[in-house]
């Protein structure tokens, strides 16, 4: 079977939208996003299979959803599954450093770097809020789809 997909205007740009099924997220990638899921021959777009993504896009950007209620379908390394979990958790309007989310997803203080290496190959930005996560500075350190949308999605949500 082919994956779907559906391309969603949004203020960070067009989102690619995939998964293996109607109704099941596999990623969400921005223009540009380094390491992002590009449409491929096999893919077979169906506007309507997104429809819920879609509808709690919306209203995420219009200030009116605080957490996404999908269902996920991503394929990760157990170590990436456990660090992605642990990201699910970080509420909205707030944020945590690489350490944090290490201890977090109950790892050792050593996997920080190996932490971020599992933040930054995130498929699902915006839904599995990667862009939650800061240096331990508080600065705003690296980001798939470019700093200035961190920037944004943490003005949006109300951090910065």
């Amino acid at each position: 079977m082919s994956t779907l997909y559906t391309v969603h205007p949004s203020p960070l740009g067009d989102l690619l939208l995939a998964g293996p099924e109607p109704g099941v997220l596999a990623s969400v990638t921005v223009p540009g996003q380094k390491g992002g899921a590009r449409v491929l021959p096999d893919w077979r777009r169906d506007d309507a299979a997104f429809a819920e993504a879609v509808r709690q896009f919306d209203a995420y950007f219009a200030g009116e959803l605080k957490e996404f209620d999908l269902t996920l379908a991503t394929r990760g390394s157990e170590f990436r599954e456990r660090v992605w979990a642990a990201l699910e958790r970080v509420p909205l309007g707030s944020t945590v450093t690489y350490g944090e989310l290490t201890v977090m997803a109950g790892l050792q203080a050593r996997s920080a770097r190996a932490v971020g290496g599992a933040v930054g190959a995130n498929p699902l930005t915006v839904v599995r809020p990667c862009h939650r996560v800061i240096g331990t500075s508080g600065a705003l350190t690296g980001y798939a789809g470019g700093l200035e949308r961190k920037r944004w999605l943490l003005t949006h949500e109300g951090v910065l």
